[in-house]
């Protein structure tokens, strides 16, 4: 890959002689298993992905607590055994949707472009021919980078913010990936601007909605049958940005090996909101993407970690689902 640095906003990912050593041949190996295993036609390998995955789901303790409770609080009328069910579903997911993700890097675009299907990709060709700024808001789902990924390998240039990642190697790899098919990525310390001026120049940008910054500028707003603390970062950066906001999500398909990407119409009746109505707005968008496949989402995040004064962080009470 090439690292030369295109833009200095712009995130790149540096390979470091680091990585050579010991403490790094764990991510080498899954890496590789990752990519072997993305040769392997998904009829056969989701089988044995989703069993794995529900395996592991079964030891990462604190991934399923934070499960357990994210679910609890979003949805307390589903009993202990349908929740339980989500779980097990979500941690199936996760390893096929990754293993997709993986097949893009190594296999190239081409090849998983013909197990994507497109629902709404009418509303994207319609904002094209109005020669209109585009930037979708796509809810924290497993497959979250692949329609990114193939958008842009298909020639139009994307971009989108991003943490890094606590695994140098990882960080590398993932970003590494990401980048395969010429997109762009701005590292979330750096600020909004970098991202706001790519999205000017022509990027379709791509905006995650659904993270917890803190209690400063967010607003405290329903989120299924609770609330959460949201950054209506998204209303100003359409102005900002004068671009039409478009609801998307990636479904992944197991029983047919393929990802079923879900658009949304434009959020145009953000223009005239006000910061709780924006939040709010952003928060029923996800739901309504969210609630007809729970599993795909990533229920494992620390989604509702900033409460209301007074009020103990979920993750932080005792009496919620200790061994």
């Amino acid at each position: 890959m090439n690292t030369e640095k295109k833009n200095s906003a712009e995130f790149i990912p540096e390979f470091k002689r680091e990585f050579y050593l010991p403490r790094y041949w764990g991510v080498w190996l899954a890496a590789g298993a990752m990519a072997a295993t993305a040769y392997v036609p998904a009829r056969w390998r989701d089988p044995v992905l989703g069993q794995l995955g529900k395996l592991v789901g079964r030891f990462a303790k604190g991934a399923r607590r934070r499960a357990r409770i994210n679910l609890l609080y979003c949805f307390p009328e589903l009993s202990e055994s349908k929740r339980e069910a989500i779980i097990d579903r979500m941690f199936a997911t996760a390893p096929q949707a990754m293993v997709m993700m993986a097949e893009v890097a190594v296999r190239g675009p081409a090849h998983v472009q013909k197990k994507l299907r497109w629902h709404g990709w009418e509303t994207v060709e319609a904002l094209q021919q109005q020669e209109r700024n585009i930037i979708f808001l796509v809810p924290h789902g497993w497959g979250v980078d692949i329609p990114a990924m193939l958008i842009s390998a298909k020639g139009q240039k994307i971009a989108a913010m991003m943490h890094n990642q606590k695994n140098p190697l990882v960080d590398y790899l993932w970003n590494s990936a990401r980048l395969c098919t010429n997109g762009r990525v701005h590292a979330r310390n750096d600020g909004i601007k970098p991202f706001v001026s790519s999205i000017r120049n022509g990027y379709w940008g791509y905006y995650l909605p659904d993270q917890d910054h803190g209690p400063e500028h967010s607003e405290f707003v329903d989120f299924f049958a609770t609330y959460k603390a949201t950054l209506p970062a998204i209303g100003r950066l359409m102005k900002v940005c004068k671009a039409s906001v478009v609801p998307l999500f990636p479904v992944y398909n197991a029983a047919e090996g393929v990802l079923d990407v879900v658009i949304r119409p434009p959020m145009d009746d953000l223009l005239e909101a006000d910061d709780v109505q924006i939040a709010r707005r952003m928060n029923e968008e996800v739901e309504q993407l969210v609630s007809p496949n729970p599993e795909q989402y990533t229920w494992i995040l620390k989604l509702l970690k900033t409460r209301k004064p007074g009020e103990t962080e979920p993750y932080c009470r005792d009496d919620l689902f200790r061994d």
